[in-house]
């Protein structure tokens, strides 16, 4: 069978460097003890060098064409190719409800998708590793007063330790996109709780940053209403991204108490 032709649809940029490929391939040996869901692994350029590992491994494609390029070119993999679309997939699923390590070289159009999709699935996904744009990656990796970090920092950071790990020009894709590339290692680390409401937290993060070019005091405004007494904190004279994970929990307990105080209170 031919090559696999790149679809723009489906985000699709085939890695060409072999070296690059295998660097990737070997960042699932900083979690030995699981097995491995490899998304989207198109012609297989990692795929060829996690099955030597001798690992537990299953691969997840949603097109049909690649589909057909890795049965005819990894038959030991037949039972372990998923066609399906990792986002919609039951993860508990896959390996019979048992935890397991994700890689990839992740579509650019989906990868934070996939990273809300591991968050979903946290107590199921103790590592993920792989290749995603590099914004992305700086900002999954970035701390408090930078301008990269964002609601993905935080939402990630809380339940996870992420290791931005190397930069990959464009050159070594098919076809080249149009920003630089790089590999990240995140794992679980040793939150049980977050300690405070989940939900809330979501929203009080999202609707911070939403408008981060605000103080705390203008951007939870949709949340507590003009009138909290909690806006008159000098904490709200902060901007949301000066704000580490374990404040973003602290307010959202404060959120919390004054909205239970005030179950009739009117938000904007």
């Amino acid at each position: 069978m031919k090559s696999v032709r790149p679809k723009k649809a489906l985000g699709q940029h085939f890695l060409k460097d072999l070296s690059i490929a295998k660097a990737i391939a070997d960042t699932v040996d900083r979690f030995p003890e699981y097995p491995v869901l490899e998304v989207g692994p198109g012609m297989g350029v990692l795929t060829q060098f996690l099955v030597p590992k001798r690992r537990e491994l299953k691969v997840v494609e949603i097109d049909d064409e690649s589909v057909r390029y890795l049965r005819d070119h990894f038959p030991e993999l037949e039972d372990d190719i998923i066609a399906d679309d990792f986002l919609k997939m039951h993860l508990d699923r896959v390996f019979d409800g048992r935890s397991f390590v994700l890689i990839g070289n992740y579509p650019y159009n989906i990868s934070s998708q996939i990273f809300f999709k591991m968050l979903e699935n946290r107590d199921r996904i103790p590592g993920c590793t792989g290749m995603i744009q590099r914004e992305v990656a700086q900002r999954l990796a970035a701390g408090p007063g930078s301008k990269t970090y964002g609601i993905l920092s935080v939402l990630v950071q809380a339940w996870y330790d992420v290791d931005y790990l190397f930069t990959v020009d464009e050159h070594v894709f098919n076809p080249p996109p149009k920003v630089k590339s790089a590999v990240v290692s995140i794992r679980r680390n040793d939150v049980a709780e977050l300690g405070c409401d989940e939900a809330l937290f979501k929203q009080v993060v999202k609707t911070t940053f939403n408008q981060r070019r605000k103080t705390l005091r203008n951007g939870i405004k949709p949340i507590v209403g003009a009138d909290c007494p909690l806006l008159a904190n000098p904490l709200f004279d902060k901007r949301p991204e000066q704000l580490s994970v374990s404040e973003f929990v602290q307010l959202t307990n404060n959120v919390q108490a004054y909205l239970n105080s005030k179950p009739k209170c009117q938000t904007e």
